[in-house]
C-alpha cells in the first residue's frame, strides 16, 4: 500500500500542527468504500526505552476473521511525544509495515483516534488520507469531548461531542466492559464505522483487528 508524499514528517511541532489543520480539509466523512473482503488492524509498540518505534498491520478476511496477511516494521524513533501529534511520531513506521503486505486491505482500523482529535486529525485520519483508504480510528481512552453514560449493553454507543460537533462514538463492546471510542478516520461515516467495529468484535473488548495488531506490536 503506497502512500502519497503530502508533506516531510521531519518537522517541528508546530509546523505538524500546520499540516494537521491542512490535511483535516481532505477528511471525507461519509461512506465512500467498495464492498469490504479484508479489513487490517494497525497498531504501534515501542523498543529500547522507545528509541525503536514498532508498528505492526495484521490483514483479516471479512466477515471471516481468518488472518491472511501480516507484516511488521521498525524505525528509529525520531518524533518527541507530543500530545495531539502521536502520528507524526507512530505513522511513518505504519506506513513502511503497510508498504510490505501483499493484500491489500478494504478498511483500516487504528489504534487511536481519526476525527475525535483537537485538529480533527487523529492517526486513522492522517493514515487514510495520505493512503487513500477507508480507516476508522478505535482508540482505548478518550482524547477530546464529553458524553452521555453508554448503556450496558452489547452495540450500545453514545455521541462524542466536542464543541456541539459529534466527533465519534463511545461504543460499549462488551457487557461490564469499559467502551471504546470511535471516530471517522476517512471514506466512512460515523454509523458505518460503529457497525464494522462491532461486525469485527467477537468475545472481547477489542475489535480481532486491533487485537491481533496490539498482539503483534507487542511481541517481542
Amino acid at each position: 500500500m503506497k502512500a502519497a508524499s503530502i508533506h516531510s514528517w521531519d518537522v517541528s511541532p508546530t509546523e505538524a500542527r500546520a499540516i494537521q489543520e491542512r490535511l483535516r480539509e481532505r477528511v471525507i466523512r461519509v461512506d465512500d468504500l467498495l464492498p469490504v473482503k479484508y479489513v487490517a488492524g494497525v497498531d504501534v509498540g515501542f523498543e529500547d526505552n522507545g528509541s525503536i518505534t514498532r508498528a505492526a498491520v495484521v490483514v483479516l478476511s471479512y466477515p471471516g476473521l481468518a488472518g491472511v496477511d501480516q507484516a511488521i516494521a521498525r524505525q528509529p524513533t525520531r518524533f518527541p511525544y507530543v500530545p495531539g501529534l502521536l502520528s507524526f511520531r507512530e505513522a511513518p513506521a505504519v506506513l513502511a509495515a503497510l508498504n510490505k503486505i501483499s493484500t491489500q486491505p478494504d478498511l483500516l482500523l487504528c489504534d487511536g483516534q481519526g476525527i475525535a482529535h483537537p485538529r480533527r486529525l487523529g492517526i486513522a485520519a492522517h493514515l487514510g488520507v495520505l493512503c487513500d483508504v477507508p480507516a476508522i480510528g478505535v482508540a482505548k481512552s478518550r482524547l477530546i469531548g464529553h458524553h452521555a453514560e453508554v448503556p450496558d449493553v452489547r452495540g450500545a454507543w453514545v455521541p462524542l461531542i466536542d464543541k456541539d460537533e459529534v466527533i465519534g462514538a463511545v461504543l460499549r463492546t462488551r457487557v461490564h466492559v469499559k467502551p471504546l471510542y470511535i471516530s471517522v478516520g476517512h471514506r466512512i461515516s460515523l454509523e458505518t464505522a460503529v457497525d464494522y467495529v462491532m461486525s469485527c468484535t467477537t468475545r472481547y473488548r477489542l475489535p480481532e483487528t486491533t487485537r491481533q495488531a496490539d498482539r503483534l506490536a507487542s511481541r517481542r
